[in-house]
């Protein structure tokens, strides 16, 4: 058996390191990986802004600063095969190579850094080149053509291998986007509309009718474009996209459009001081609400440190101007470039829960009014297959528009913990304070004055219950044959397709135990599945079936599939022996100072690589918190 008393103390050890990055406005912030792929995006938007003719002088010595820093830090994070990964973990990809060229070669910095330069053409010409770019993506143009049109303005591609976008497209009704099947995916209109018109700009069509529909296009497209810019001026607070917006109007004669020079603006101020630029500007309401379902399963009380007043906030109460979402979701961060969608909406649903329990009367009265649109906005996005996409409800099949079982798992858990059969009410004179060692199951639920409302609301309740089981069947019929879910956020590199089965299975399971279903077929072949994945010395992942099997175990993996397991029925296969090795090796990574070291599996839009340096701390926090409660309470149960 595991030590009890060192399982406590790395808990401890967690939980405190998690607490201590509370910030004092009562939400986590965390921090994002330095990304090679948006700091050369944003070289690249910035060296066509200023290099315009018409770009105010006295602007550009400053920005050529920031320019030279960040072709710098580029050339400082070249991997020794010559190509770039997206983070400073990631494996060399084309697009990213390919990018950071482009960007050396926009800031007429070849000559200074020419071996940087030719090392990284080789890469792109072993990778294949355009040819390569878009076997990477395939169907989808979300991130070809952007790749391809940076490319082009860097003149080292032709603009006929650019394909044109149609921007037009977006003069017509919202409503109807989704039907139009565009090339695109829902959150990349803004792209749609600069880069067609970079294209259409370079390369207009040969027929003129079309030409001259098309340029009657621009000035409304331009100004559906300007309404969906938000405040800060970065499209959905990414750099990426940002920057091949203010890139492509630049580019194309605009450098001095409000949208290019609000977009310019966001790149400036989202600089990091060693010149560097992160994938997103940052994901606190995503990681506030991983946090605090973290704690929670451990049984911990942190409801008088969180900021409820911020985390209402951070719901959208209005239509939001780029996908059409109605008001009622949360997206991944409090500031303005956020748009709803499904994840993050299921976590802020769960999040207030817990944080409902030891609230003020008039407290719950507003966290009622926003868990009811927060619920209707959930159901309301579910798809006809029975599963939850990210932001639109029926847009398509291309990746993150398609419905995800990593987020209808999520949804199912939101919606059972405000309108299930089960109260999740704690009684508020037992509360479990941190820094105490007391670590026991949470007693039993009662309804008393603070009781939910919404359980009273039949319709709401049965419309959730169809929703769930919905979601189970989209589920099921999604569950791979050797008992494996794949996730849509998430990834591993050192899988053979980039997936990351030890993500969505363990993600999955958790609906399942919430819904005290681990019993049934699908959750027992899961549980024998990830408990198959664990390597003699307890990590996850150790195989992929494949003829190259990496060993390489990450915290994040380890941390979830030992928190999906410890509910696991008794007699799975190989479970007990498992529990034991993969805490211990949790509880090793602890002591010896390990378990902050964060792993490149988040996926970014267009399957682009990031790593989180919250995400090992919150996911080992709530193992090994879920593991000292499952001890104290069935300690043979759980770990003999």
């Amino acid at each position: 058996m595991l030590d009890h008393e060192r399982l406590r103390a790395a808990y401890r050890i967690v939980r405190d390191e998690l607490v201590r990055e509370l910030a004092p406005s009562g939400h986590w912030v965390g921090r994002l990986a330095s990304s090679a792929l948006s700091t050369a995006t944003a070289a690249s938007a910035m060296s066509i802004a200023v290099q315009a003719a018409d770009f105010p002088p006295q602007r550009r010595e400053p920005i050529q600063q920031q320019i030279h820093a960040a072709l710098q830090w580029l050339a400082a994070s070249q991997n020794p095969d010559g190509g770039w990964g997206d983070t400073d973990k990631s494996f060399s990809n084309i697009a990213t190579t390919m990018l950071a060229c482009a960007a050396f070669r926009l800031g007429r910095a070849e000559d200074q850094y020419p071996a940087v330069v030719d090392r990284g053409m080789k890469y792109v010409d072993r990778a294949g080149g355009v040819s390569g770019i878009r076997q990477r993506y395939g169907k989808d143009k979300t991130f070809s053509v952007p790749i391809l049109t940076n490319a082009a303005l860097a003149g080292m591609v032709g603009w006929r291998d650019v394909t044109p976008l149609p921007f037009e497209l977006a003069c017509l009704p919202q409503a109807i986007w989704g039907m139009l099947h565009m090339p695109v995916v829902s959150y990349a209109v803004p792209a749609l509309v600069a880069i067609g018109q970079a294209k259409f700009h370079h390369d207009p069509p040969a027929n003129p009718l079309l030409r001259w529909l098309r340029q009657q296009a621009i000035p409304p497209s331009l100004a559906i474009l300007e309404r969906m810019q938000p405040a800060s001026g970065g499209f959905l607070e990414a750099t990426p996209l940002t920057a091949f917006v203010v890139m492509s109007l630049a580019g194309s004669g605009q450098a001095c459009h409000p949208v290019a020079q609000r977009g310019l603006e966001f790149l400036i101020r989202s600089a990091r001081e060693d010149g560097s630029w992160p994938i997103d500007t940052n994901l606190a309401t995503w990681t506030t609400t991983l946090a605090i379902n973290a704690l929670d399963g451990a049984g911990e009380e942190i409801s008088d440190r969180i900021s409820l007043d911020w985390l209402l906030a951070c719901q959208h109460q209005k239509r939001h101007p780029m996908t059409g979402s109605a008001a009622g979701g949360w997206g991944w961060t409090d500031l303005s470039g956020a748009v709803p969608d499904a994840d993050d909406t299921s976590g802020a649903l769960l999040a207030l829960a817990v944080l409902r329990r030891r609230s003020s009367v008039e407290q719950v009265r507003q966290i009622d009014r926003a868990a009811t649109a927060g619920l209707r906005w959930l159901l309301d996005l579910q798809n006809s297959d029975g599963g939850w996409p990210t932001f639109c409800r029926g847009w398509g099949t291309l990746p993150f528009d398609r419905s995800g079982v990593d987020l209808t798992a999520h949804a199912i858990r939101a919606l059972h913990a405000w309108l299930g059969e089960a109260c999740h009410v704690r009684h508020a004179e037992t509360p479990s304070p941190i820094g105490t060692a007391a670590h026991t199951l949470a007693p039993p639920c009662s309804h008393n004055d603070k009781a939910n409302s919404l359980l009273q609301n039949p319709a709401l309740r049965d419309r959730a219950a169809g929703a769930i089981r919905r979601g189970f069947r989209y589920l099921e019929r999604h569950q791979r044959a050797d008992g494996s879910w794949i996730p849509l956020w998430f990834g591993n590199q050192h899988h053979p397709d980039e997936e990351n089965p030890v993500y969505g299975t363990a993600r999955v399971l958790l609906a399942y135990r919430d819904l005290g279903m681990m019993s049934a077929p699908a959750a027992r072949r899961a549980s024998d599945w990830l408990a198959a994945r664990c390597d003699a010395e307890g990590g996850w992942p150790a195989r992929w079936d494949s003829a190259a099997e990496p060993k390489v175990a990450s915290v994040e993996e380890t941390a979830l599939a030992i928190e999906a397991l410890l509910d696991a029925p008794q007699g799975t296969k190989q479970r007990d022996a498992v529990l034991a090795r993969g805490i211990d090796w949790l509880v090793r990574a602890v002591e010896s100072g390990q378990h902050r070291n964060a792993t490149p599996i988040g996926l970014y839009f267009a399957r682009l690589w990031y790593y989180e340096e919250l995400y090992p701390l919150i996911f080992t926090a709530a193992a090994l918190g879920r593991a000292v409660r499952c001890w104290s309470a069935t300690a043979t149960r759980c770990l003999e």
